[in-house]
């Protein structure tokens, strides 16, 4: 039971309120609904009073006090428009207003400026000063930021985010008074996975976007709220075009999933959207590929499938690939006999009994509750940086213990290393080993696999070791389950629930690409399929279903070009099993289509028409066959159930991101995330161990 949380009174402007005991001043104005003008104060950051904007009057205090950094007490009188609050704020946008350059023409911040909102809105009409404003030189933060450091008003939140949410401690204020300036220590460019989001914390134009700089101004933008694809956690964001292409991508607060922060890989990877397209079909003829009608695609691609027994056809969907998608094609196999398909890239060993198998069942918000966490394989900064933030305020703020069997790496967290053979988790299993006495005493440990794990050799023995050292060590009790996978692709988790995975007797994705090295697989679809080893795909016939130019459509017999994930409605599931859905900002270039409908196309050419003729009819059969599809409010789980373990064989684990700025087509196609892989001052950190 949780504990009832004590209310106090208080009277704003006049009116008796009850708010909880232990909030700001500032707070309670907010649970009254009544604006307070604020610069330096976040609700995710560290108090720090530096700006004087949330000046209010208190009853009994001389003078106005920083609402921010005040507790409220039972009986306080707040007056937040009294005529010496009023008076204190236009005095303190003045003062803000000496050194600030009369930038707001060309200042990209512009109409979505704080001081242009909050001046206009409490500001004095004019400046009584006239004396030369100062010039501040700009500063090197990468090739993301774009610095204009003269209009810095020192509020301090993007040294606070840098050094507390992100944990790369490289910002921070120079100098006293009119000499203060924030500066990256070394003058390099910031190393954090998550440095875009000092851009919408900056009040001013003094932090804004390289890669967006004066391409639009925010009211010329149409906002499109989706879905981010470029990791398996699902950030919820909003997607800003003008004219039929994407400008610039921006976080949506979701406290369950993203909180209001976005990575910087899906952030800023949209300009890979334009580049390397594929915008119309193709067929290889002559060794050559040679652009064509759709109906010729689909008769050629066709004509090599017939050709074939079903054993020898095989399909492989990729990183990106949709729910609506992966399950068209799989029905499509299933017409065909075909049983060889897999959406599992990479080989990762996931059983898939219940839906808790292959799931992050603690999910990414109730990490804040758990006290001990054991990362196996995974170097989570890189695979997940969202997740990686919620697991450093947990061990922050909330006393979370940290320790890991894998590659060292640095998570910008303290951890306990306990090494990288795998032996390790033997010994956790049996006691012998010393964190094994840790595991007891924990009420709500959890324990998250990477993929690096689940993709060895041994993949099936650190499974079923895990899964046993979950069991053992109360890893699963209550309403509590701190058993999880962590997911990198975006389609994967969606893969696994409807089943694209081998039927009986059916192939794996290494078995296929062994089989097809031995002429045995004859015909290979690629969904989106750009994260395998090609060569062993030489000799065969290879249907390539995509947006880019990408790694496997090199290869390819025939291409059909498909739509981006701004480009269509399509659902993909995270990887703790949230059910979310993309929405369409702009449409496909030339003659791409959703890839559904290219599939369901695809069957009427082979004479095995799907019974799909609208999206609303996929939705439905997915609701009526898999019982998590009903209803996407909730996360559906599955029951728990015991796994008999194997004992895990020696070896070493391999973390499966090389470069975080380069894991997927979209990312491969992005000019910004090339700069960003050799502009990095610590790029070779991200190298496997």
């Amino acid at each position: 039971m949780t504990e009832e949380i004590k209310k106090i009174q208080v009277i704003i402007d006049d009116k008796e309120i009850d708010v909880p005991e232990g909030v700001t001043v500032l707070q309670a104005c907010e649970i009254a609904e009544q604006e307070i003008p604020v610069f330096c104060y976040h609700s995710k950051l560290s108090i720090a009073g530096n700006c004087r904007m949330c000046l209010v009057q208190v009853e009994g205090k001389r003078n106005p006090i920083a609402s921010c950094a005040m507790q409220a007490s039972h009986g306080m009188k707040i007056s937040t428009k009294s005529e010496m609050v009023t008076k204190a704020r236009k005095g303190n946008l003045e003062f803000l207003l000496i050194n600030h350059p009369l930038d707001c023409p060309v200042c990209d911040q512009g109409g979505e400026c704080d001081l242009q909102d909050i001046t206009m809105a409490y500001g004095p009409s004019s400046s009584r000063f006239k004396d030369n404003k100062r010039a501040v030189k700009n500063k090197n933060f990468g090739p993301l930021i774009k610095t204009e450091m003269t209009r810095c008003i020192h509020c301090t939140r993007c040294v606070r985010f840098a050094t507390e949410v992100a944990g790369a401690e490289e910002v921070g204020a120079f100098g006293r008074g009119e000499d203060m300036e924030i500066s990256s220590y070394l003058e390099q460019a910031v190393t954090s996975e998550l440095s875009g989001n000092m851009i919408d914390l900056c009040p001013v134009g003094a932090l804004t976007s390289k890669p967006y700089a004066f391409k639009a101004r925010s009211w010329e933008l149409t906002p499109t709220n989706s879905i981010d694809v470029m990791d398996a956690v699902g950030s919820n964001i909003r997607v800003d075009s003008k004219n039929n292409e994407v400008m610039r991508i921006l976080p949506i607060a979701n406290e369950a999933v993203n909180e209001e922060w976005l990575s910087d890989k899906a952030r800023f990877s949209y300009d890979g959207l334009m580049t390397q397209r594929l915008d119309r079909p193709y067929i290889r003829q002559d060794g050559k590929l040679k652009a064509v009608e759709w109906h010729e695609a689909f008769i050629f691609a066709a004509k090599e499938i017939k050709k074939h027994n079903a054993d020898e056809i095989a399909a492989l969907s990729g990183d990106l690939a949709d729910v609506e998608s992966q399950f068209c094609l799989k029905e499509l196999m299933d017409k065909i006999g075909s049983l060889h398909r897999d959406c599992r890239q990479d080989g990762a060993f996931l059983p898939m009994d219940e839906r808790c198998d292959y799931l992050f069942n603690t999910t990414i918000e109730s990490i804040e509750q758990a006290d001990h966490c054991l990362i196996v394989g995974s170097n989570v900064r890189l695979e997940a940086p969202i997740i990686n933030a919620r697991i450093r305020k947990s061990t922050l703020h909330h006393g979370l213990k940290v320790a890991y069997v894998g590659p060292s790496a640095d998570l910008t967290y303290k951890t306990e290393s306990l090494g990288d053979k795998l032996s390790i988790l033997n010994k956790i299993l049996s006691g012998s080993h010393a964190y094994a006495k840790t595991l007891k005493e924990a009420k709500n440990p959890m324990i998250i696999i990477g993929q690096g794990a689940l993709a060895s050799p041994d993949g099936e023995g650190i499974y079923k070791t895990c899964r046993a050292i979950a069991d053992k060590y109360g890893f699963v009790h209550d309403d509590w389950n701190g058993f999880n996978i962590l997911h990198t692709a975006a389609g994967r988790v969606g893969g696994l629930d409807i089943g694209f995975t081998p039927g009986e007797k059916g192939k794996d994705t290494r078995k296929i690409l062994q089989a097809a090295e031995r002429n045995e697989i004859k015909v290979v679809y690629l969904l989106g399929a750009d994260e395998i080893d090609e060569d062993a795909l030489k000799n065969t016939f290879v249907i390539y279903q995509g947006s880019h130019g990408d790694k496997a459509a090199h290869i390819a017999n025939v291409i059909f070009p498909a739509a981006a994930y701004t480009e269509k409605e399509a659902l993909y599931v995270n990887t703790e099993g949230r059910i979310q859905q993309t929405r369409r900002a702009v449409f496909p270039p030339g003659e791409a289509k959703e890839d559904w409908k290219i599939i369901r196309a695809l069957s009427e050419i082979l004479h095995k028409k799907l019974p799909y003729d609208t999206r609303k009819d996929i939705l439905s059969k997915l609701a009526k066959t898999y019982p998590a599809y009903k209803d996407f409010s909730r996360i559906e789980k599955g029951q728990w159930h015991e796994i008999k373990a194997i004992e895990v064989r020696r070896g070493m684990m391999t973390l499966p991101i090389n470069n975080y700025y380069q894991t997927n087509p979209v990312a491969r196609a992005s000019v910004t995330m090339a700069k960003c892989t050799v502009g990095k001052k610590d790029s070779k950190s991200w190298e496997k161990d």
